[in-house]
């Protein structure tokens, strides 16, 4: 299993869980964060540290979100590596969960 990152993150891009990560696996778009299904190693520090209660395990990810277990697979191989903190952009998202996914859902 891997931890994925879902749309409460879409917007509010908070840092604070890349530099918990032992192995690098967060990779950094324009407003949100995603995790690398192949580099993540399932240790769960990354969880606590989401401010936004955005990152879950894949197989808990809530129903209306599994889109995003996808999108990370996908776009993880597009985005690069972050792993320093950032301040974040927002206080949480903006975006409802299928705004998020409509978001995402044709980035190349």
């Amino acid at each position: 299993m891997t931890y994925v990152v879902t749309s409460a993150c879409v917007g509010c891009k908070d840092t604070e869980c890349v530099t918990m990560c032992p192995v690098d696996a967060f990779r950094e778009g324009p407003d949100m964060l995603v995790i690398d299904p192949d580099e993540c190693i399932d240790c769960d520090l990354c969880v606590d540290e989401c401010p936004v209660d955005a990152i879950f395990e894949e197989h808990d990810v809530p129903v209306d979100e599994i889109p995003f277990i996808h999108l990370n697979a996908k776009l993880s191989q597009l985005w690069p590596m972050i792993d320093t903190t950032q301040q974040a952009l927002a206080i949480k998202s903006p975006y409802t969960t299928q705004q998020a996914i409509d978001k995402y859902s044709h980035e190349q």
